[in-house]
């Protein structure tokens, strides 16, 4: 897919999930107000944090599929990736921030405060909010699987963890609300694990942000296939010294070969190149390859 198109379909995506989230946010803060629910403003919170990440990955995935340029030698991928950084980053604050209220509010119980329970519109709000994120999750992964986008897997991922911490949300304002006024701390705790759930989404995310600005290696399964395939052509032994990272959305990738030592400059070039041919052909066009070869009688 052409970067121009890319850039087009990750804008819809996110776009589609920027409007959920708009109408989320103002339906869970009334909600939460006038419901009286901790959990429902810690939900409503959870959304606010969406749209601006659907906002962080509009601005960087402009930026991210520039072309190369004199002060870029290798594109401009990386600001994908410190989207999908930030966005783990805003998760964390967020969830942090959700669980240190609730735990205020479960304190506060223990010290014998009462807890007003939530009413039903703050109930009916964690269903349609359940319902209408994980149906833009659904929507949002399968792009983000067919665009090969990490910034919108990523943000695919914040809205599935919305849709789970609104299940939670519902079970606890469900229970204060149809079990009677002892079970109100069912709200805050509702909060607490909702907070639980999204710092584990937030650590996921920034442990795959952080490893690919650090030049983190490829997966082992993918070395693997790189070796074997480049093994597998006519005329190259022992493809050795691999290094690989990955720049945004594609691969970088750079080997050493063995090849007969008297073949011509023009017939190693050309070898080369059907390594080079093939690795952009398994992993895309944008592949960088480098390939140095060595000759055979050379190998210490």
């Amino acid at each position: 897919m052409k970067a121009e198109s890319r850039e087009k379909e990750i804008y819809k995506v996110t776009l589609v999930g920027g409007a959920v989230n708009v109408i989320l946010l103002l339906f869970k803060f009334v909600a939460g107000i006038v419901g009286h629910s901790s959990a429902m403003i810690a939900d409503a919170i959870h959304s606010l944090s969406d749209f601006v990440t659907d906002i962080i990955v509009l601005v960087f995935v402009k930026i991210s599929n520039k072309p190369q340029d004199k002060s870029h030698d290798y594109g401009h991928g990386k600001y994908e990736t410190l989207a999908l950084t930030i966005i783990g980053i805003a998760l964390m604050a967020v969830a942090v921030s959700i669980i240190v209220k609730g735990a205020m509010k479960i304190a506060a119980w223990a010290n014998s405060e009462a807890l007003e329970a939530p009413g039903m519109l703050a109930f009916w709000a964690a269903i349609v909010s359940i319902v209408l994120k994980e149906a833009v999750y659904r929507y949002s992964i399968i792009k983000a699987k067919k665009l090969n986008s990490k910034a919108v897997e990523a943000n695919a991922w914040h809205h599935r963890s919305d849709a789970l911490s609104s299940v939670g949300t519902a079970v606890g304002i469900g229970g204060a609300i149809f079990l009677g006024e002892r079970w109100t701390i069912l709200d805050p705790i509702a909060s607490v694990v909702v907070g639980a759930f999204i710092v584990k989404v937030a650590f996921d995310l920034l442990k795959n942000g952080i490893g690919d600005l650090m030049e983190q290696s490829l997966p082992d399964e993918v070395e693997e296939e790189i070796l074997k395939m480049v093994a597998e052509i006519p005329g190259i032994d022992e493809p050795h010294d691999l290094r690989t990272r990955r720049i945004g959305n594609h691969y970088a990738i750079e080997l050493h070969i063995l090849m007969d030592g008297n073949l011509s400059l023009k017939e190693a070039h050309d070898k080369a190149s059907e390594v080079e041919d093939a690795l952009k052909q398994r992993y895309g066009e944008e592949t960088h390859v480098a390939v140095h070869v060595e000759p055979k009688e050379n190998l210490t």
